[in-house]
């Protein structure tokens, strides 16, 4: 059994528990989730089944989406509503203010990983080092925001609700803390749901609780998104049956044993498949000397 199952992570779940959890569910072994969601935080999580599990890197690397509530004033040692409150200040700001800052945040940005993330240095996980009361320098990364939308500010709660668009490695707890820096008074992350991985929406996602029936009732397969739609994007080549035995064997494909001639971009990854429309594996275009094309394995998901 092979796919992608888009999970809605419930809150209180790390996304380790998550993948254990659709591991006994679906008596898998060859499970793994696609990118990091903090435990309190809810939303999308896709993960991967069986083969699709070659897939996991690819989905790390897309884009996410996010709502979050920034509350500003106070700052925690985990930069969100879980940690030790380390500092509080009463401050008077204005709409204008609060909305120029957080908007100076789109772009190509800087982040400090917190030290309760699962990023590694030296092989230790930082948030290991952080619970034994230890904190050590990291180096500035940069990320990309793409989109910021200010949904609500709230002056009694001290809040603010946000959409955020943003590259791989993104720190939403970072973001929030990093405005409140700059707003000269603070903040943390009270609130987090991802609501997009990649072409995953949370209007799609399935509950732990569904999953779980589905597993009783043998219906898991109804669940089971396939792995090509995550490269849905691409453009596409059918081989013929020799073409097809060339990628079996990790050989070039050449454009002869294509099914039908087209024009191929250099440097272009495309989706293969068979004649039986199998997805067989993503191949990049290359140019030889002569000018031919040649396509050459990248992944293989048969």
């Amino acid at each position: 059994m092979d796919g992608i199952i888009n999970i809605l992570k419930p809150s209180g779940m790390t996304s380790h528990d998550v993948v254990s959890f659709v591991r006994r569910c679906m008596q898998m072994k060859k499970v793994g989730h696609t990118g990091t969601l903090d435990p309190q935080a809810v939303g999308v999580l896709p993960v991967c089944i069986g083969k699709a599990t070659k897939a996991a890197a690819f989905l790390t690397d897309k884009d996410k989406v996010y709502r979050a509530e920034l509350k500003w004033g106070i700052t925690t040692d985990t930069q969100d509503s879980y940690g030790v409150i380390t500092s509080e200040k009463k401050v008077n700001i204005s709409e204008e203010i609060i909305k120029k800052v957080i908007l100076s945040f789109q772009g190509r940005i800087e982040q400090i990983p917190p030290m309760y993330s699962a990023v590694k240095i030296k092989g230790q996980k930082l948030y290991e080092l952080a619970r034994q009361g230890i904190e050590i320098k990291r180096e500035p990364r940069k990320v990309l925001i793409y989109k910021i939308n200010i949904r609500d500010i709230d002056f009694e709660e001290h809040t603010v609700l946000m959409d955020v668009k943003c590259g791989k490695g993104t720190y939403i707890r970072t973001l929030c803390h990093d405005i409140g820096k700059k707003l000269g008074c603070g903040a943390h992350m009270s609130f987090l749901l991802r609501t997009q991985s990649g072409v995953f929406t949370l209007d799609q996602a399935v509950t732990v609780e569904k999953l779980e029936q589905y597993c009783k009732e043998a219906r898991v397969g109804q669940l089971l998104i396939p792995v090509d739609k995550v490269f849905s994007h691409l453009p596409f080549v059918i081989v013929n049956r020799e073409g097809e035995r060339k990628v079996i064997h990790g050989n070039p494909v050449e454009v002869q044993f294509l099914k039908e001639k087209m024009h191929l971009i250099k440097d272009e990854t495309y989706r293969v498949y068979n004649e039986q429309g199998v997805f067989l594996c993503l191949s990049r275009a290359i140019k030889k000397g002569n000018n031919e094309f040649y396509l050459k394995m990248e992944k293989s998901f048969y």
